[in-house]
């Protein structure tokens, strides 16, 4: 079974991912950040550092689906390799941070992946306003996000709802998170259990 968890920068799809790991027994499957060679020079000049940044995590969650192939457990993921693609990389695409040429070459690369890849069984989507996912991005303090234009949290949000109700093929779920505080609030916590029980495994509370 694979299930992700979805949403815009600073919507608290790690947070939400360890602890319904913890939660259910599930392996979890963090998205590669630290790591990454590119991130803090994108989001200092975006234009230029687009495709490789696009072109590396596309490798990273590509490796991830062919690792989680082989696993027996059921797995929970921080971000799927549709988002990197309908999201993220769309969205340069359309603000003008990623040529014609470039986009083209990307998506070419990922529809020879998606031979070998599928849908998740759920898709529970983190649903966050830009003065929320603002006000979390500030409080967590990553040195390389303070810098984040607000018109390209905007772009991502509107790429996340087409994405979302307009193109997603599976199963999903969505959360309000502004309403909700579920690391510190156990029925916020209970009502996300309750739903994805739901829609797993046919339970409801």
């Amino acid at each position: 079974m694979h299930i992700v968890v979805a949403g815009n920068i600073g919507s608290g799809k790690t947070t939400l991912t360890r602890m319904l790991a913890e939660h259910y027994g599930w392996t979890p499957q963090y998205e590669t950040v630290v790591d990454n060679p590119y991130l803090e020079d994108y989001y200092k000049d975006i234009s230029r550092w687009s495709f490789p940044m696009e072109v590396y995590f596309l490798k990273e969650r590509f490796r991830d689906m062919l690792d989680m192939d082989k696993e027996a457990k059921p797995i929970i993921q921080d971000r799927s390799i549709f988002e990197g693609v309908y999201i993220f990389a769309a969205n340069n695409h359309a603000q003008g941070n990623m040529s014609d040429r470039d986009f083209e070459t990307y998506m070419e690369l990922f529809q020879l992946m998606l031979t070998l890849t599928h849908k998740p069984d759920l898709l529970i989507y983190l649903r966050a306003s830009i003065p929320h996912l603002v006000s979390n991005i500030q409080q967590r303090g990553r040195d390389y996000e303070q810098s984040i234009q607000l018109d390209y949290l905007k772009g991502l949000n509107e790429a996340y709802e087409d994405f979302v109700f307009n193109k997603y093929p599976g199963r999903y779920i969505v959360i309000e998170k502004d309403q909700m505080d579920f690391l510190h609030n156990p029925a916020d916590f209970s009502s996300i259990t309750d739903r994805i029980n739901g829609e797993l495994f046919g339970l409801f509370c």
